[in-house]
This record gives structure tokens, sequence and C-alpha cells, in this order.
């Protein structure tokens, strides 16, 4: 079984096409470059049409979510370092 539809490809493919013209925007505003960038906003935009397209993956999101909000450990490898330059 096809992991994505007629729809998401078409969609890509016309993001494709709108970076090379130098028409894509990201939604920031600011000119899409990126290959990778561009296919990521196909595949959102057939998502949101309803296309046949695999959700997002959890875990990349988890990890963004955990640097976003400031909730990962600090290690005190940095504290240690400046205590031993301190010394010197």
């Amino acid at each position: 079984m096809a992991k994505y539809g007629k729809s998401a490809s078409k969609r890509v493919a016309s993001t494709m096409r709108r970076r090379k013209k130098g028409t894509l925007k990201s939604s920031s505003g600011r000119k899409v470059t990126s290959r990778k960038q561009a296919i990521a906003i196909g595949l959102s935009e057939a998502r949101e049409k309803g296309g046949k397209v695999p959700s997002r993956k959890t875990a990349r999101t988890g990890a963004r979510k955990g640097a976003r909000t400031g909730t990962r450990k600090a290690t005190g490898r940095t504290t240690a370092r400046k205590a031993a330059a301190r010394k010197k």
C-alpha cells in the first residue's frame, strides 16, 4: 500500500515549482530556498486539504517541545569547566 496519495505528490510538485520560481514563502514570510523545506510545506498543505499523508513523527516534535520549554536538564559540565578555568 502506498504511503502517500496522488494529491500529496501534486502538492509537493507544485511547491517545488514555486520554490524554483522564487515565489514560495514560509509561514514567517521569508523566501524558501531549501528543497527539504519545500517538500515539508507541500506535505503540510496536502494534510490541510485532507490528502493521504502520514502524520508527522511524534518523537521529533517532542524533542522540539522539550528544547522550547526548557525542560531539558542541565548537566553541569559548563560550571565545572568554569571552576577549573578559575583555578588556573
